[in-house]
């Protein structure tokens, strides 16, 4: 019987560590554009999204990752509020806000429309989610669980932001942290 438990340990040892790898690699997973924003040099309206996309490697079976991505009324290119915890090894604040590519792939993972609005009225929606971004408290603080992370900076904006509208989904994990 004793054996029987060091196998099945032994064999439950192995899955967890093994059997978790996507054995995808982030350093060559894409990056690129999922075609899901509006092109800005033909959509001349206000735009804002929030996308969603699966975690990198095991936790991609139960959690996402959440980032804003808005551009003004006339601009010609979009900027990308998110979070991202390997930012503080380098030192860097974990949120940031940059021109970018609003509709990455998140390392491989292809992100899906959690709320879009277009048109009247959103550049004041990106005023407020502006704001909202420079109050958040946790600019160089984070952690996977229970927070904050980059689902808890998606839920912060929404929480400050309610013209947004946005409820994020159970796998928003995280994202329980702002109540």
């Amino acid at each position: 019987m004793k054996i029987l438990r060091k196998i099945f340990s032994i064999l439950l040892v192995g899955f967890l560590l093994f059997g978790c790898n996507s054995g995808k690699s982030w350093r060559n997973a894409s990056r690129l554009s999922a075609g899901i924003a509006p092109d800005p040099s033909v959509t001349n309206e206000a735009v804002i999204h929030v996308y969603g996309a699966d975690t990198w490697g095991w936790r991609g079976l139960f959690a996402i990752h959440t980032w804003i991505a808005a551009k003004r009324t006339g601009e010609l290119s979009y900027t990308v509020y998110d979070v991202v915890g390997w930012r503080k090894y380098g030192g860097q604040p974990v949120m940031r806000i940059t021109l970018d590519i609003p509709d990455r792939y998140w390392f491989g993972e292809k992100p899906k429309l959690i709320k879009e609005h277009r048109g009247k009225n959103v550049d004041e929606i990106i005023d407020a989610v502006e704001k909202a971004a420079d109050d958040y408290p946790w600019k160089k603080t984070y952690k996977a669980f229970p927070g904050p992370n980059s689902n808890t900076f998606t839920a912060w904006i929404a929480k400050h932001v309610p013209e947004l509208d946005l409820d994020l989904p159970f796998s928003a994990i995280g994202s329980g942290y702002v109540n």
